[in-house]
Formats: structure tokens, sequence, C-alpha cells
């Protein structure tokens, strides 16, 4: 498509492009700087980070080898992403504001690489610019920048721009060499997230726009080397399906290992197939008007009113009728990468109990931005509008959704504040419910949590992490019996293996508070093979060792306890544990360091004093 006159911003496309780029990076790092003063949040970021002991030692072969080969510990196989973290770890260790600049760089490198591709492809600049600055303002993208648990969204949207770049590039020359560079970044972007499984697939439109490399005449171009038949571009990516299906393959086998997959008794697939014509329909709302955004929508089951499958039907059939009959390739083009970059979260195959995800749809809103900035481009282009009236619309909206952003930035502010701003705009959000209860515990707000995790059980009472709360708060209370009831009810709702760990660790200590020590050591002895790095499971068998004379044993266990996770009840234990071996510097330094865990601990104080 031939560039504009109106639209040279510079007489250098190499100075226009380099000064673009920079005022993206610039205007992204300073709407999105709020994050890097926010903490991490009790969901997700524990399992992938905080509490993630195989990658607090940063980057080496160990983790290297853990990555490549896990896919337990967050039920999805995604080395780079792990190894992102690890890094990060390496580089800021747990200071959050590292953690959440990187993911926030990563996001401003995508628009910038968005824009590139756009201006390399099209030659149109301010239809490319405004799409990338949408994409980098838009608040329906705070939830993939300021969650640090979903630095794989943005890793992988980076590897899969860079792999349509690369793409670009062969189609302009096939190579084999060329080819090889589309494939390595495209395995790139599956090894951070799973989501890029339909690259192949928008590659496809890509071929039919911008790069129109079907039943093209006449001389090669600089986009396209020669003309294709559909059935020649589709042979083309066979190899790039097969990494598809097998990393399909891998996540759903993983998925159900993991628990998170839910069957059709569960939630039915006319609820599914209901759940998913409104969530197409949900999402392009939220484009439009960014309001009400939460980490969490409660699926509906079969709740949904008809009206509402309706309406969402009648606008995804009217889009899908006028992109169809349109001759603006890049509306059929925007639309269908819309709808199938989307396609595997849409839910038909219903993994966690969500309804739909703003991170869903980060790759896969471009579609809708292109297909609406490039249709209002040529309609004021026709209409022969000044290039500054056109800019009027263009600064008014990015004036608008980054409004919207600053907002939503804040509700990240703290776990407390973003799970009550996601009860106050969804119902029946037993998810949230869980997560607020657990931020009140963080808070020391024992007695303020317990009501949420009834609220939770409540609302689904098939919710192992209610019942998991409500087992370890009757268990902080000395209700024993109680917590052992709700432990079993978790142990036999759920195959999280991460959930179960932490379970058969909490029983496990109850078991031994009512003196069943036996059964107790069996609950470790399973929580420890679910998870060998459970620290309190190890502190459990340490305090049984010690209970029955096993010093040695009781010191290796405790060790271990404490290496993983350092308790103050665990180097006090210890510190017994060496006095009674007589080891009494490495009892002084055991003691020590209880009293840096809990300054305020008298047994600590006092056994200090004592060897001293």
């Amino acid at each position: 498509m031939p560039a504009n006159p109106q639209e040279t911003l510079f007489a250098s496309p190499q100075k226009r492009n380099t000064v673009v780029c920079l005022a993206l990076v610039v205007a992204t790092l300073a709407l999105y700087n709020p994050v890097n003063q926010n903490p991490f949040i009790n969901c997700d970021d524990p399992s992938y980070i905080t509490g993630n002991p195989y990658i607090h030692d940063g980057l080496n072969w160990t983790t290297i080898k853990w990555a490549m080969t896990s896919t337990g510990q967050a039920g999805f196989w995604h080395p780079l992403t792990w190894l992102s973290h690890a890094l990060d770890i390496q580089l800021f260790h747990f200071n959050p504001a590292g953690h959440h600049f990187v993911s926030l760089l990563i996001h401003s490198l995508n628009a910038v690489l968005l824009f590139l591709l756009l201006i390399s492809a099209t030659k149109r600049i301010w239809p490319s610019v405004i799409v990338a600055a949408l994409f980098a303002l838009h608040p329906l993208n705070v939830e993939s920048v300021a969650w640090a648990a979903e630095r794989k969204n943005v890793l992988c949207t980076l590897f899969f721009l860079a792999a349509v770049g690369a793409y670009g590039w062969y189609a302009s020359r096939p190579h084999w060499k060329r080819y090889l560079a589309v494939v390595v970044l495209f395995a790139c972007a599956l090894a951070s997230k799973p989501m890029a499984v339909t690259f192949p697939f928008a590659l496809l439109l890509l071929d039919y726009w911008p790069l129109e490399r079907f039943g093209r005449t006449g001389e090669p171009t600089e986009s396209c080397a020669h003309q294709l038949s559909f059935a020649t571009a589709a042979a083309e990516k066979i190899p790039l399906l097969i990494l598809s299906a097998l990393t399909s393959y891998v996540t759903v086998i993983a998925q159900h290992a993991a628990g998170a997959t839910r069957s059709t008794l569960q939630i039915g697939m006319a609820s599914r197939v209901s759940n998913a014509v409104v969530a197409y329909g949900a999402y392009l709302w939220k484009l439009l008007w960014p309001v009400h955004l939460a980490p969490v929508y409660p699926h509906p089951g079969n709740s949904l009113p008809t009206w509402q499958i309706a309406i969402s039907l009648v606008a995804l059939a009217a889009i899908s009728a006028i992109a169809l009959r349109s001759s603006k390739k890049y509306l059929l083009a925007g639309w269908l990468w819309f709808l199938g970059i989307i396609f595997p979260s849409i839910g038909l195959v219903q993994v966690g109990d969500q309804a739909m995800a703003d991170r869903f749809a980060y790759i896969a809103e471009i579609g809708i931005l292109v297909a609406v900035v490039w249709g209002l481009a040529d309609l004021f282009h026709a209409r022969r509008v000044p290039i500054t009236w056109r800019l009027v619309p263009a600064v008014a909206a990015l004036a608008f959704f980054a409004a919207f952003t600053h907002r939503q930035i804040a509700y990240w502010h703290s776990s407390y504040d973003l799970w009550t701003h996601a009860l106050a705009i969804t119902e029946n959000n037993f998810v949230a419910e869980d997560n607020l209860g657990g931020a009140l515990l963080l808070r020391g707000e024992v007695e303020a949590a317990y009501p949420h995790f009834a609220s939770a059980s409540r609302i689904n009472p098939e919710d192992p992490m209610s019942r998991s709360n409500l087992g370890a708060y009757a268990q902080s209370h000395g209700n024993f019996q109680e917590a052992l009831i709700q432990y079993g009810r978790v142990i036999a709702l759920t195959s999280d293996p991460g959930l179960l760990a932490q379970v058969y660790a909490n029983r496990g200590a109850a078991q031994r508070e009512l003196g069943d020590d036996a059964a107790a050591r069996q609950s470790f002895e399973a929580s420890l093979r679910l998870n060998p790095n459970q620290f309190n499971a190890w502190l459990g068998l340490g305090l049984l060792a010690e209970k029955q004379g096993g010093y040695q044993e009781a010191a290796l266990d405790l060790s271990r306890s404490v290496g993983l996770q350092p308790s103050a009840q665990g180097y006090l234990h210890l510190g017994r544990i060496f006095s009674h071996l007589n080891r009494r510097s490495d009892a002084m330094v055991a003691y020590e360091n209880a009293l840096k865990v809990d300054p305020d601990l008298t047994e600590a104080q006092r056994a200090t004093a004592a060897l001293r």
C-alpha cells in the first residue's frame, strides 16, 4: 500500500522511526512508572517467584535443568519464563521493583516491535504509530504488565512479534536460513507461554494482508518474493504446526496433572459455547470501554441470560459479515486475527474457573486495533480530512485510555486493594474471596479473613482453596479435628500437587498436635513426595524426630526446612537439637537466626542468654 505524502514526518524514514520508537518507550515507561512501587501479589506470584525454591539461586545449571524439564510447578512448560524470573532474582533478589520494571520494559519493546512491523509491511506511518501507541497505553494490558507472574505473557509476545518480523524477512526472499530464524523465534515464544500455538495460522493471515502473498502478479516486491497458492502457503507452515501440536499436547497433559482442567460434568459444553460467545463480545466491549477490569471473572456456568448471548452473537455475526464483504483486506485480516489468536483460551477447553481474562487479549487485540485504525485512516483520507484534524481524535483516544490505565494500575498497589476492587465489580467471585482472605492474613487480620473463606466455600462448595484456608483457620484456633475434616475435603477435591503438598504438611501438623505421630509422619512424607521442597513438611519431620530422640535426623530435617524457608520456630528447635548434640556454637547461630526472624521470641532470647 503506497505511503500517503501527508504522512511523512521526517525527510529520513530512519530518523522518523527512531523518534517514534523513543517516544513509544518514554510514554509507556512514564505512564506505567507507578507499577514499580507495587509489591508482589498473593496470587500466582508466590508459586512463580517468591515461593518457588527452584529459581531462588538465580541462573545456574541446576535452575536451567529444572526449567527445561518442569511442567508441575504451574501446569505449564515455559522454561524461558522460569529463566527470566531466575535472572530477575539474581539481579534484584526479591525486590519487586526490579521484577516489575523488566516486565514494563518488555511491554514497551513489544509496542516498538509492533510499530516497526506495521511500518515495514504497510509503509503507512500514522496508522502504525497510533496502533502501537494504543497497544502500549491501553488499560486492558495492565494485568499483563503489573502482574509479575504474567511475565510469560509479555515475554511470549516479544518472541511472537520477533518471529513475525523474521517471517516478513523470509517472505521477501525465501531461504531456509531465514525460515530457521522464524522457527527458532517461534520456539522461544512457545517456551515462554503456550498461547503462541496459533502463530502458524496468524502467518496465513499475514500472507493475505499486509504481505499479500496470495495471487500477486507482476515483479517481486520488497514484502513478497512471488505469489503463492493457499495450499503452498499452508504447506510452508507444517514445521510450525508440528511445534504447535507438540506444545498443545504437553500443555493439556500438564494442566490435567495440575488439576486445572474442568470436565464437561463440571461445566457442560453448552455452557462453554455460550460463555465463549459472550466472552468474545466482552473483549470487544472492554477494548472500547475499559471499565470494571478484574484479574478474575467468574465463569457463569449455565446462568447466562439468553438476551446477553443473543446480543453477542448478533454483534459477532454482523462484524463477520462486514469484514467478509468489505474490499479492505485489513478488516478481514484483523477480525480473524482477533478471533483466532484468542480461540485457544476462549473456554471450549476449560482450564481454571475464569470466564475470560484480560491477559488473553494481549496479542489478539492487535487485530481489532489495526482494523479500526486503518479503517478510520482510509475514511479520513477519502474525505480529504487535513492531517491535523486526523490527529485530534487519535490524541483524544490515547488520553482517554491513558487515564483509565493510570487508574487501573492503582488497583495493583496491594493484594488487598486488588481483590477488594475485584469483589466490588464482580459477583460470586470465590477466587477473589479466597485471595482477599489471604491478603488479610498477610496483614495479620485473621478474624477478618475468615468470612471471606467462608463466602468462597458457600459460592463454590467444591473449591479446594477455600477448604484449605478454612482448615488452616481451624488449626490456628486449636480446632484440629475440624481442620482434618477440611483437609480431607481438599484432598478429595483437587489433584494440584502444589496445593496438596501444602495441605498434607498442614494435616501432618494437626495430627502431630493430636498425638497421632504415625499418621503425621505419613502426611509429611506424602507432602514431600509431591514437593521435595515443602519446608513445613521437613519442619514437621524434624519435630517428630526430636520428640522421639532422633537428634541427628532432626538436625538434618530442620536444617533442610530453614534452608528452604527461614522460620523462627524452625531455628528455635534447631538450636535445641544442637544443644542436645553439644554443638554450642551451632546452637548459638540457630538461636540468633530465630531472633532475626522474630526479635520478640522469648524462648530464643533465654536460650541465647543461657549459652552466653
